[in-house]
Protein backbone atom coordinates (compact mmCIF):
# COMPACT_ATOMS: atom_id res chain seq x y z
CA UNK A 1 0.00 0.00 0.00
CA UNK A 2 1.27 3.53 -0.89
CA UNK A 3 -0.07 6.65 0.32
CA UNK A 4 -1.11 9.28 -2.49
CA UNK A 5 -1.79 12.91 -2.14
CA UNK A 6 -4.40 14.34 -4.27
CA UNK A 7 -4.41 18.43 -4.44
CA UNK A 8 -4.95 21.30 -6.17
CA UNK A 9 -4.47 25.17 -6.07
CA UNK A 10 -6.88 27.37 -4.65
CA UNK A 11 -6.80 29.32 -7.89
CA UNK A 12 -8.15 25.97 -9.53
CA UNK A 13 -11.88 26.17 -7.84
CA UNK A 14 -13.84 28.56 -9.99
CA UNK A 15 -17.18 27.99 -8.19
CA UNK A 16 -19.96 30.75 -8.62
CA UNK A 17 -21.04 32.18 -5.09
CA UNK A 18 -23.88 30.13 -4.31
CA UNK A 19 -22.13 27.15 -5.30
CA UNK A 20 -20.01 26.63 -2.53
CA UNK A 21 -21.87 25.29 -0.30
CA UNK A 22 -22.91 22.36 -2.42
CA UNK A 23 -19.31 21.89 -3.73
CA UNK A 24 -18.39 21.51 0.14
CA UNK A 25 -21.17 18.92 0.84
CA UNK A 26 -19.99 16.62 -2.29
CA UNK A 27 -16.33 16.87 -1.28
CA UNK A 28 -17.08 16.16 2.54
CA UNK A 29 -19.00 13.04 1.23
CA UNK A 30 -16.15 11.61 -0.22
CA UNK A 31 -13.86 12.12 2.45
CA UNK A 32 -16.71 10.50 4.47
CA UNK A 33 -16.17 7.39 1.93
CA UNK A 34 -12.51 6.97 1.93
CA UNK A 35 -12.78 6.91 5.94
CA UNK A 36 -15.51 4.55 5.46
CA UNK A 37 -13.12 2.55 3.12
CA UNK A 38 -10.15 2.55 5.57
CA UNK A 39 -8.03 4.18 3.08
CA UNK A 40 -8.50 8.24 4.85
CA UNK A 41 -5.10 9.00 6.44
CA UNK A 42 -5.68 13.18 5.96
CA UNK A 43 -7.50 15.88 4.29
CA UNK A 44 -7.48 19.68 4.63
CA UNK A 45 -6.49 22.67 3.29
CA UNK A 46 -3.81 25.71 3.51
CA UNK A 47 -4.84 28.49 5.88
CA UNK A 48 -4.30 31.42 3.41
CA UNK A 49 -4.79 33.99 6.44
CA UNK A 50 -1.11 33.05 7.96
CA UNK A 51 2.03 33.28 5.94
CA UNK A 52 4.23 31.00 5.85
CA UNK A 53 7.50 30.61 7.63
CA UNK A 54 11.09 30.18 5.95
CA UNK A 55 12.70 28.51 9.09
CA UNK A 56 16.87 28.12 8.28
CA UNK A 57 19.23 25.14 9.47
CA UNK A 58 20.87 27.91 12.17
CA UNK A 59 17.39 28.60 13.49
CA UNK A 60 16.49 31.81 11.79
CA UNK A 61 13.20 32.85 10.94
CA UNK A 62 12.19 34.80 8.02
CA UNK A 63 8.34 35.48 7.25
CA UNK A 64 6.99 34.24 3.49
CA UNK A 65 8.36 30.87 2.04
CA UNK A 66 10.95 30.17 -0.68
CA UNK A 67 10.71 33.47 -2.74
CA UNK A 68 10.99 31.79 -6.00
CA UNK A 69 8.89 29.02 -5.43
CA UNK A 70 4.94 29.41 -6.41
CA UNK A 71 2.59 29.90 -3.38
CA UNK A 72 1.60 26.32 -1.83
CA UNK A 73 -2.17 26.39 -1.20
CA UNK A 74 -5.40 24.85 -1.79
CA UNK A 75 -6.50 21.84 -0.64
CA UNK A 76 -4.84 17.96 0.19
CA UNK A 77 -5.87 15.33 0.74
CA UNK A 78 -3.60 12.02 1.47
CA UNK A 79 -4.93 8.60 0.74
CA UNK A 80 -3.22 5.40 1.54
CA UNK A 81 -4.27 2.67 -1.36
CA UNK A 82 -3.61 -0.53 -2.73
CA UNK A 83 -2.43 0.83 -6.34
CA UNK A 84 -2.34 4.20 -8.95
CA UNK A 85 -5.11 3.29 -10.44
CA UNK A 86 -7.05 3.14 -6.90
CA UNK A 87 -5.48 6.51 -6.78
CA UNK A 88 -6.63 7.84 -9.95
CA UNK A 89 -10.13 6.50 -9.22
CA UNK A 90 -10.19 8.54 -6.02
CA UNK A 91 -8.80 11.73 -7.58
CA UNK A 92 -11.43 11.20 -10.35
CA UNK A 93 -14.20 11.04 -6.98
CA UNK A 94 -12.67 14.51 -5.70
CA UNK A 95 -12.14 16.55 -9.14
CA UNK A 96 -16.09 15.75 -9.89
CA UNK A 97 -16.91 17.18 -6.11
CA UNK A 98 -14.21 20.16 -6.17
CA UNK A 99 -15.10 20.95 -9.73
CA UNK A 100 -11.77 21.16 -10.95
CA UNK A 101 -8.75 18.72 -11.50
CA UNK A 102 -6.75 17.03 -8.87
CA UNK A 103 -3.07 16.55 -9.09
CA UNK A 104 -1.84 13.05 -8.06
CA UNK A 105 1.48 12.03 -6.49
CA UNK A 106 2.52 9.39 -4.79
CA UNK A 107 4.79 9.59 -1.74
CA UNK A 108 8.18 7.98 -1.28
CA UNK A 109 8.50 5.70 2.01
CA UNK A 110 11.94 6.17 3.62
CA UNK A 111 11.89 2.63 5.13
CA UNK A 112 14.07 3.59 8.30
CA UNK A 113 11.27 5.90 9.54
Amino acid sequence: MSKYLISFPSAAMVVPDDEWQEVGRAAHAVIEEAKAAGVYVFAGGIDENTAPALVSADGTVEEGGYPWAPPLDGGFTVLELPSRADAIAWAARLAKACRCAQELRVFMIDPQL
